[in-house]
């Protein structure tokens, strides 16, 4: 069963939760964060993404990077100022995005069931990104974003929710992009906590780095801890669960440079042997089996052909393992989405005017738009404990950096 556990927030002064709140750190590159950044002293993203208080070209994995990141944490308690909660405390963290709303519980969660799989998984992990944010934690002693969960909602928890937005909230902004985040803290954690203890399983949506990186931070601290007791802060981990009827999942789009040596002709009519192709397409699939294909100033829509042997399996039968397995490496060669320089990825609210763009402009041949993987099928492989192909979810809106901090 989940454990949820209240903490004391480390977090910024009212007056200035706006512009110490940012975008999660690995949204942008270093050259966004440092635009973004421009101006603000108070940006989270000096701690999140520190090198662009550094020369440009620096190795954003060098020692001075780390340390650039302590003493930007230091300087932002002071300036902001960061103060921590004198009680542990449970938050609720509201999202809106036009017509677009989602309330989660903001409370820290059990590593050890995290790596038990009680907290589940689906996608994997790049040692390269885990080293960074381990490192960032251990040396900061803190877990500066939150993983974002989901569960089954249950209506008992609902409830609770909504009591608890009653009073008035901590922290209400509108970010640049428009999107308004609200925050509250529970008065009474208690019977939040009983609730979740009777929620079987939690999944993670969003942060497979940021968790697998607390579990291998808890590691390393544990082993320096000579009186470890497994109730030491550093044993769970940020997160903010949300239920999953609230979720929303946006397509995440494929970019290919060429077509492999192919004509457009010679393209086509391989595409012919797996798939019916209509011309005069709409940019955006209507449903789940169904692609849009942006080729040479004009739509296509694409399906199985009634010919085609279905896929069977959790993983298998997503759209974008179909668009893999019977396009993209059979026809365009690309067989890891992962290192192929050819493919590139366009997620979220650029949609298909940015595919439009890319390949009007010669930066790409063929653009691919799918319809969003759904919140039920992210649940059926974390389930089934497969793991779905990359880029398979973009989730809108994204939480920010720097409101709620854990101290570990």
């Amino acid at each position: 069963m989940a454990t949820i556990r209240p903490f004391s927030a480390l977090r910024p002064a009212a007056e200035h939760a706006k512009d110490v709140a940012s975008v999660p750190y690995d949204v942008v590159n270093t050259e966004e964060a440092r635009a973004v950044a421009a101006g603000n002293p108070l940006s989270f993203l000096h701690v999140s993404r520190p090198e662009i208080d550094l020369p440009p070209g620096i190795d954003v994995y060098s020692d001075a990077v780390y340390q650039r990141a302590v003493a930007n944490f230091q300087k932002l308690t002071a300036a902001a100022p960061l103060q921590a909660e004198q009680q542990p405390s449970l938050y609720l963290y509201r999202l809106v995005m036009g017509d677009h709303q989602q309330v989660g519980v903001v409370a820290c969660c059990s590593i050890d069931e995290y790596d038990r799989d009680v907290i589940r998984k689906h996608e994997r992990t790049r040692r390269d990104k885990e080293d960074d944010r381990t490192r960032h934690m251990v040396m900061l002693r803190a877990q500066t974003g939150p993983v974002f969960l989901t569960y089954k909602a249950r209506a008992m928890i609902n409830d609770l929710v909504v009591a608890g937005m009653s009073s008035d909230p901590l922290y209400d902004l509108t970010a640049s992009d428009g999107v308004r985040h609200t925050i509250w803290r529970v008065d009474n954690s208690a019977p939040l906590v009983a609730a979740f203890a009777e929620v079987p399983l939690l999944y993670i949506a969003d942060g497979h780095h940021r968790a697998a990186s607390a579990s291998r931070a808890r590691a390393e601290l544990r082993e320096q801890n000579g009186s470890h007791n497994g109730k030491e802060d550093y044993n769970f981990f940020l997160t903010v669960l949300f239920p999953d009827t609230q979720l929303q999942i946006l397509a995440y789009n494929r970019v290919v440079r060429d077509l492999n040596g192919l004509s457009v002709s010679e393209f086509l009519e391989a595409l012919r042997e797996q798939f019916v192709v209509t011309e005069n397409a709409g940019p955006s699939p209507a449903e789940r089996g169904q692609w849009s294909m942006y080729l040479g100033g004009k739509w296509y829509g694409l399906q199985l052909s009634l010919e085609a042997t279905l896929p069977i399996g959790a993983v298998a039968s997503l759209d974008v393992s179909i668009l893999q397995d019977r396009l993209l490496d059979p026809i365009l060669g690309i067989a890891d989405i992962r290192t192929d320089k050819r493919i590139d990825f366009v997620g979220g609210l650029r949609g298909t005017r940015e595919l439009e763009r890319l390949v009007d402009e010669g930066k790409a041949t063929v653009a691919f738009s799918l319809y969003p993987t759904t919140v039920n099928e992210l649940l059926m492989v974390s389930d089934a404990k497969e793991i779905m192909p990359p880029k398979s979810t973009w989730f809108e809106p994204k939480l920010r950096d720097g409101l709620l901090i854990h101290q570990i």
